[in-house]
């Protein structure tokens, strides 16, 4: 893609070097896929390093952040961790199936390939609740995780999708609309239609509800705080 163009052989990634007795495959682990780097990229302002391939759908949003310390980043400063690639290459850890020392950088092939790790897999316990309930799962709950193009009808989009689908489809149209993410929310106003969508989409939804409700706190409380924040940036 045309943002990695820039990639330099230089960047110093934030990575925490291993503790004596620590495996170098936790170690040298992605903290989003959880397995060995694969092609690292570490983010200019920041430091955290990424499989580039994991980190490929935060490249895709208008204000993304790190997976890692959620602190906001420019996708065009996304830099090859050279030296991650370089000590991927020079160290070993032992395969947590079979033990046999490999070079990080091949260790995924091998673990693909492992009969001892694919028999722990097959051994894993199957999840079995720990108490069986008898409640009704509600019906009512709101999907917060997709949403519905208001333009098109466009389904199961989530909102880094339906941001990317209506500033590739629908940037021009001039019809007012209800915002499907508000809507969704517990404050949603169903009649209230946006004079610009896109805008509002830009300005409103660059984090998701999930990211600031702390389920700890005072629903009420809460509740009348985001309230009071609706009114004021519509």
């Amino acid at each position: 893609m045309a943002m990695f163009r820039s990639l330099v052989s230089g960047s110093q990634a934030k990575h925490t070097p291993a503790v004596p007795g620590e495996n170098l495959a936790d170690s040298y682990s992605c903290p989003i896929c959880l397995e060995v780097y694969h092609k690292p990229v570490s983010i200019a302002s920041c430091g955290h390093a990424f499989c580039g391939e994991c980190l490929q759908p935060c490249l895709q949003v208008v204000s993304p952040l790190c997976p890692l310390c959620r602190m906001p980043f420019d996708p065009k400063k996304v830099e090859k961790a050279s030296n991650v690639e370089k000590q991927l290459s020079s160290y070993k850890a032992p395969c947590r199936g079979c033990n046999k020392k490999v070079t990080l950088v091949k260790m995924r092939a091998h673990i693909s390939s492992c009969n001892k790790v694919q028999e722990q897999m097959d051994n894993c316990p199957k999840f079995v609740p720990v108490v069986p309930t008898t409640q009704p799962i509600p019906s009512n709950i709101p999907n917060r995780s997709t949403f519905i193009c208001p333009y098109c009808g466009a389904r199961n989009l989530d909102q880094q999708e339906l941001v990317k689908h209506c500033m590739e489809n629908h940037r021009n149209d001039p019809n007012k609309v209800v915002c499907p993410i508000c809507v969704a929310m517990p404050w949603g106003d169903p009649s209230y239609k946006s004079a610009n969508f896109l805008q509002h989409l830009l300005h409103r939804h660059k984090f998701s509800y999930d990211t600031f409700v702390d389920y700890n706190i005072d629903e009420d409380a809460a509740l009348h705080a985001a309230i009071a924040l609706s009114l004021t940036e519509k």
